[in-house]
């Protein structure tokens, strides 16, 4: 027990016998089962397998943004799964980054605006010299001012990138981060998440199709079925 006690304490990532499940038309389908995982802070691990393996169940429980059907999660030896939806989103405030396969940018917003908002959220009142710094530093000066709609996939991703940053998570998450993008884009990519990582010190954790990103990374987690092998 006191082995038990101290991985969720000096840990950042711990989950136990973590499973998720939903009922469909056939019955119930079993997306993950029994996963129990230990990752330290400032660690960059990548999440392999097939497609329909649980791997975006997986970080989507991890972060807080899907609640677990069995098992536990910490956080900073905190325990998500009992808390409610407005405890988990203050967490998710206060620790977490996530750049989405689709980016989810707000339409209605500018690259600016959608980088300022997380911080905007947090009332800082440095949010735009923040935001305007973070958009340099992934090499969108000129790009500040235009709307979602109005760039390419590759800046998009920059967007969702820096927006993920700025707040100086304590984990980053990054659902298939190059999935979109051509093979260019996608390493530009892959480095700024690395640079970025080492500089703030983040842990990493990413869903990867990519071999080159995923050997990049100090560890690989891979799922089979929904189990971890």
């Amino acid at each position: 027990m006191k082995t038990q006690i101290n991985q969720v304490i000096n840990s950042v990532i711990v989950t136990e016998s973590l499973a998720k499940s939903v009922l469909t038309s056939e019955g119930l389908l079993h997306i993950l089962s029994s996963i129990d995982l230990i990752i330290k802070s400032g660690e960059s691990i990548a999440i392999v397998g097939e497609s329909g393996s649980g791997k975006s169940t997986l970080i989507s429980l991890l972060a807080g943004l899907d609640k677990s059907s069995s098992g536990a999660i910490f956080l900073n030896g905190k325990s998500i799964t009992m808390m409610d939806e407005d405890s988990r989103a203050e967490l998710r405030n206060q620790l977490i980054g996530f750049v989405f396969q689709s980016f989810q940018l707000l339409p209605g917003l500018t690259a600016l605006e959608n980088v300022m908002l997380p911080l905007e959220l947090r009332g800082d009142k440095t949010a735009k010299a923040a935001a305007t710094a973070l958009l340099h530093r992934v090499g969108l000066a000129q790009r500040l001012t235009h709307a979602p709609k109005q760039l390419s996939g590759g800046e998009q991703q920059r967007v969702a990138l820096a927006r993920a940053f700025v707040t100086r998570p304590a984990i980053l998450f990054a659902d298939e981060p190059t999935g979109n993008l051509d093979s260019k884009t996608g390493a530009n990519i892959i480095e700024l998440l690395f640079e970025l990582n080492q500089e703030n010190q983040t842990t990493l954790i990413l869903v990867t199709h990519d071999h080159a990103l995923a050997a990049r990374c100090q560890r690989t987690i891979r799922l089979e079925a929904g189990c971890l092998v």
